[in-house]
Formats: C-alpha cells, structure tokens, sequence
C-alpha cells in the first residue's frame, strides 16, 4: 500500500499541492487534524501476523503500519526493516525476491561511499515497489564491543568511516522515495542486557565518537528519522534523553526530521515527548501504549504543550514530504538482476586477504578439496530484523527473539557451486567437515585445500567469545596438518580468533556476503577479482586486550524487548572514551591480531610526492588537503585504499582523517586527493561549546594496508573553532 494521493485528492486538500514549499503543506497538514488523528499519527503497532497467517487486507506484513487518514488523502504508512535489504518477518512472503546486500561491516571494508550508496538504492528500490514508506536503515554504532551480536549491521569501530558510509546508503534509500532513519542512537554497543544496560560516558568522548559518526551520517544522508537505541545512556533512557534528543540533535545539530523509539523501546508519555521522542515504535512491544490515550490526556491536561504535539506531527510528514514519498507515483519493477550485481560487486570489492603466502589466487590445474561451512548449500547470514531470505535461502537452528523465531539463515549461493563455475575442468572435491578425520584425508589427496569456517551472530544475543565454536579451530588443525596450502575462508559477523594462523597458506575474510557471496568467493580465490578490501575492525589476538574483556552473564540480564526489565547494570565506555578500536591499542602500546584499515592484495603499492594544503573555505571552515602520488609496483591491476591518520598535539593516538580509493594498473602512478576532515583531529570543547583545533605540530602518516606508514609529514596549525 503506498502513499499515493489522487489528483482528485490533490485538488481537494491544500496540503497536497505541489506547488507549495513541503513547510507549508506539513503546517497546513497539521493544522487540518483532530487531537485524535494527531495521536494516531505518533505512534506506529506491529503489523506481523502471527506464523502461518496472512496480514488484514491492505497490510504488508512488516515492522509497523500506521493507519491513514482517508478524509486528508493520507493511506497508511508502512515500514520495514533494515539496512541489508527488505526484512521478511515469519515468512511473511514465502516466494520473497529481495536482494540480500553483504552485511554493513563487509560494506565498511570496501570504504567506498560510492557502493553504500548503490547499495541503499538497491534496498530503496526493492522497498518502495513493495509499498513500503520507511525503511528502518542506517545503521551508525560504532564498534566498540567486537563480540557484540549485532556488528554485523553496522559499518566499523572508525566514526568519519561510519558516518560517509552510512550517510550514503541513506542517501541512496531516499534516492528513491523510501524514508530512511539512522539508528541507534546512541552509543548502543552490545546485546546483552540491551533493554537495562547503561552505558556510561562522559560527553567529551561521546562528542569525538559515537555522536561524530551520527552527526557526519545525518550531514550526507539526510534522514527523515532517527531511531533511539534500547539502552540507557548515563543512567537514562535513550528515548528519554533530553541532552542527546532535544539539545544535540535538534539544537546543536537543528535536525528537522523526527525522532522513532525502537520496538519495545518506548517508556513513558510525558517525560518522552517533552524530550525530543516525537513517535513511539511497536507499541505492542512496550508496557503501555504511551503515545495513545495516555499522550491525548496529557495534552488536554496541559502537562503535554499541544505546540509539541503539533511539533512531532509535523515533523513525521515533513519528513514525508522532503522524501517525496507522499508524491511518488507507482515505483518501477526492480531490476533484480542488476541488484544482484551490486551485491556481488560490494561483496568482491569487502573481502578482505588477510594472509598469504603465495597460494592464492588459486592454481586452475591444482586438485582442491572444499571442506566446512556448509558450502555446499549457501553463504552465511546474520540473524535478527536485519535478516533477508531470498528465495531459495536454506533455514537451519534457530534462536528466538522477543516470541519471534530467527533462524540461521544460509543464503542460496553455495561457494562450492561458484568454485566448479569459475574453474571448469578442475578436480574438486566436497567434505562437510564434521568429522576431522574424513576432513583430512580430503585435504592431503589435494593440492590445495580450502577450509570454509563460519561465525554465527544474531540480534539479541552476543558470542560470549571470539572462537568460531563448534571446534572449527581443531578442523582448521587438522586440515592444515595434512595440507600445508590450506587456504581458510572466513565468515563472520565480526573479528574472530586464529589459533591456527602460522599453520595455514592464506587467510580470506568474507563476512556475510550476501545474494551472491558464493560467486564473490569464487572470483577473490581464483584471482578474477584483486582483492582490495580493508579492514573495519581491529581483530584482537586475545580477548584480554579489550577495554572490557569481562562481558556479563547474559542469562542474568532481560536481552530483548517485551519481556521483564530487571538486572540493570551499567557499562563504563570512559575506558577508552573517544579511543575506540585501533586507537585504544595504539594508546595502551597493543599489538592486535590485525590492524583497523589491514588488507592484502595480489598486487603491490608505493607512495611518493607528498603535498599537504592548509586553506580556508568561503564558510571559514579551514580545510585540510592531502595528494601523493599511488604506484602499483604489481603485476596486475589492483585498488589501493590510502588511508591518512593524523596525530594531534600531545594525543598517543592518530585518527582515520581521510581516505581515497585508487584503481591503478601495473606500473602505473595516479596522483590522489584526500580532503581530511577537521573534527576527527579537533577536540571538542564543552566550554566553548564546539570544536577546538589546538595550536602546534599535527603528525600525519599515510598508510596502505594498516602497516607501518609509507609517508609521514607534519603540519603546523593555529587554534580554530566551530560550533558542534
């Protein structure tokens, strides 16, 4: 059911002339309604049914559907979930078509703004032929718990890397007249104890961090909402959050788009509305339905001002309006075929090579046995509202999360499949790896064996360590005891532990890789496809380099939405403050597993012509330009990714400042140009309020592949100021 207004409804409502500025037609909107269609419009029921029944006639089946107004020419709104494509909760739609994208933290391995926005018009395109008007996307945390079950959705641990590729993809959503919101807001780090847990941090390093990500998001992408996080933020409710909801985001930051609660996220009337929540999500989910009668009473009470009423209507059609979505007509037939493409080329383009010794790409007269993972059936996903099934998808286990069944999900795109196509002729056999034995019997009748090992993660629940589980590690061992070229395929919601790392050949890390993971594999192993992705994430080499290597109990704290809140606990992210990922290794002199931004290649690169710019824009921004020259000193085209960190005075951190993706051919040299942005290396200063550049030497590396820097220059700067 779209938003779609007649030309007789055009006629009869002034709200819906198109010739008016969108202020004009929200405030005319909202000047229109009753109390009573005002209160129906701020908040949003589910709109599931239950497992094995049809949605009411005119429902889609998906996260809410708010009813419409007929007599305005407003038909209902729907949304669906999430950043990876269209969400289909309890098969709603057995013979679904939605293109699975590669997970966000694959995406964040690209760090190309370009593909994140390909993709978002993918999920925008997808979304809007079903009917849809908001897609609940845009995911923006930072990564600063690596076991938590939900990185997968979320782009890396780097707030200006987070933020350009989270704000393209919802660039690309809106491109086609979907409603995208960015979420969670904020500082939403881990699963466990998701709906009691507090995480505590002081507003210096929330500034630098987590709200950077967000701020830099909602400058690119533009929103039409932002969606709150399940947790407490010092103490209190993300939805409740008055400094981060009212004073930030609408004051600091004069965000015009409205704020959603997440599904069982809401809980209170007045104190939510009056600090900045304008609609209230799931209401079947929370403990009482606050934004209905409860938020009428309050207004007519006058504990609830009926401006701020007026304020939250207007702006969730406002937001509607800039979107286009009221206007759209009747979207175009998706072109799944080219979907597909974009997932596949984002999936080759995310894979990261993270060691080897010369064994890849494959040998195509080489003997190969596959072995694990299930890669005879499909490619790994994630679990939870993020999860997409295309038609074919195999479902295997299951959790559940808050009476809702998620299953594991293998997407129908069998690496094994993908290997036979693009090596024609090859001898190659299939061992699923149960039994270690029969595992390396496979591996020693081959020349090269490739060990596909998977790490399943889920919404609602965290791995309680980084192990693969299920003793992956010891068929890792046993394979490369008998193979000395074992290649390991790794997929993963997030970083793993590798006990077995100086054993085996290579090391591939493919993430969750979407639609077309399988045949994405296929061309990174078999050299069709340079591998050129970097890392988003560090990779510890043992827990206990984490700021908090001790997790909670999660059988001792509610995880989910709609159940019992009790077991409040709080987590300290003053720690490593605005430090987080490669920064807080780097300031406690920690050397990871693998580096933030690490990343092989079957080429080679070298820098050289090193030229720094300082001037001032016409806005009096001052800004920062780097260009060098990249080489590739290979044999064979490659992309390099050339990442500039910059170390302010007296910091024992650097900070990701900017980066450019470079596509250059054997032997040759392209000059590139990287405009670094000023708050990754500015303090923010609560006095002033804003951002502060200190005086003195600013130390800048430019770094290939998360090694030792290949260019180094210093940069003298004078105090400067922004607001926040």
């Amino acid at each position: 059911m779209l938003i779609v207004m007649t030309d007789a409804a055009a006629g009869t409502h002034a709200w819906l002339d198109r010739e008016r500025s969108s202020e004009e037609r929200a405030r005319l909107f909202v000047d229109a309604l009753t109390l009573d269609e005002k209160i129906a419009l701020v908040s949003a029921p589910m709109a599931v049914p239950p497992p094995g029944e049809q949605p009411p006639p005119g429902v889609i089946g998906s996260a809410a559907a708010t009813p419409g107004i007929p007599r305005l020419g407003l038909v209902m709104i729907q949304e669906t979930d999430a950043s990876l494509g269209i969400c289909n909760p309890n098969n709603v739609r057995p013979d679904d078509t939605s293109t699975a994208l590669p997970s966000s933290l694959l995406l964040g391995a690209t760090f190309d703004p370009e593909l994140a926005r390909r993709g978002g018009e993918v999920v925008g395109a997808e979304s809007a032929a079903m009917g849809f008007a908001i897609q609940l996307a845009g995911g923006a945390n930072l990564i600063r718990e690596p076991r938590c079950g939900r990185n997968f959705e979320y782009i890396s641990e780097d707030p200006l890397l987070t933020g350009l590729l989270a704000g393209a993809a919802i660039e690309g959503i809106q491109s086609q007249n979907v409603l995208s919101t960015t979420k969670h807001f904020a500082v939403n780090a881990q699963e466990t104890g998701r709906v009691v847990v507090s995480s505590e941090i002081s507003e210096v390093p929330l500034r630098e961090s987590d709200l950077l990500a967000f701020e830099i998001a909602i400058e690119r992408g533009r929103p039409g909402s932002v969606m709150t996080g399940y947790n407490r933020i010092n103490g209190v409710q993300a939805s409740e959050q008055e400094f981060l909801l009212d004073h930030v985001l609408k004051g600091d930051w004069a965000y015009p788009g409205f704020v959603m609660s997440d599904w069982g996220g809401a809980h209170s009337t007045e104190r939510a509305a009056m600090a900045g929540l304008d609609r209230q999500s799931g209401t079947q989910l929370d403990r009482e339905h606050y934004f209905g009668e409860p938020l009428a009473d309050a207004v007519r009470q006058g504990n609830v001002p009926t401006e701020r009423l007026d304020d939250m209507v207007y702006r969730i059609v406002h937001a509607l309006l800039v979107v286009g979505v009221v206007d759209r007509g009747k979207p175009a037939e998706p072109d799944l075929d080219t979907h597909q493409s974009v997932a596949q080329v984002t999936a080759e383009q995310g894979i990261v090579l993270l060691r080897n010794d010369g064994t890849l790409p494959l040998d195509r007269n080489a003997r190969l046995a596959v072995i694990g993972g299930h890669a005879d059936i499909g490619v790994l996903s994630g679990g939870g509202s993020s999860q997409v099934s295309p038609r074919g998808s195999t479902r295997i286990d299951a959790t559940s999360i808050a009476g809702f069944t998620i299953p594991k999900t293998y997407h129908p795109s069998p690496p094994l499949a993908a290997l036979k196509a693009a090596l024609p002729g090859t001898s190659m056999t299939f061992d699923d790896g149960t039994d270690h034995d029969s595992a390396a019997l496979a591996a020693g009748a081959a020349d090269v064996a490739v060990v596909v090992v998977e790490q399943w993660t889920s919404e609602g629940h965290d791995v309680s360590d980084l192990g693969l589980g299920a003793d992956q590690d010891g068929l890792v061992a046993a394979v490369a005891a008998a193979n000395a070229r074992t290649v390991v395929v790794v997929e993963s919601g997030g970083p793993v532990l590798m006990p077995w790392l100086e054993d085996v050949a290579a090391v591939v890390e493919v993430w969750y890789p979407g639609s077309r993971g399988g045949e994405a594999i296929a061309a990174v192993l078999t050299g069709r496809v340079c591998p050129s992705g970097r890392l988003p994430v560090t990779f510890p080499a043992t827990v206990e380099q984490l700021p908090r290597p001790r997790m909670h109990d999660p059988s001792t704290t509610t995880s989910n939405p709609g159940g019992e809140r009790v077991g409040h606990f709080s987590e300290d992210y003053d720690i490593e403050g605005s430090d987080v990922g490669y920064r807080w290794y780097e300031r406690e002199g920690l050397t990871p597993l693998f580096p933030f931004g690490f990343g092989l290649s079957y080429t080679s690169f070298a820098y050289s012509d090193l030229d720094v710019d300082v001037a001032a824009t016409s806005a009096g921004v001052r800004e920062v330009t780097v260009t060098l020259t990249v080489t590739n000193t290979g044999e064979r085209e490659g992309i390099d990714t050339a990442q500039v960190y910059v170390r302010p005075p007296g910091q024992r951190s650097a900070r990701l400042a900017g980066f450019a993706r470079v596509k250059v051919g054997p032997g040759e040299s392209r000059r590139a140009c990287i405009t670094l942005e000023p708050r990754v290396f500015a303090g923010y200063d609560v006095a002033l309020p804003g951002w502060r550049w200190q005086v003195g030497t600013y130390q800048l590396a430019m770094v290939a592949d998360g090694h030792a820097p290949a260019l180094r220059a210093t940069l003298e700067l004078s105090e400067w100021t922004s607001a926040p």
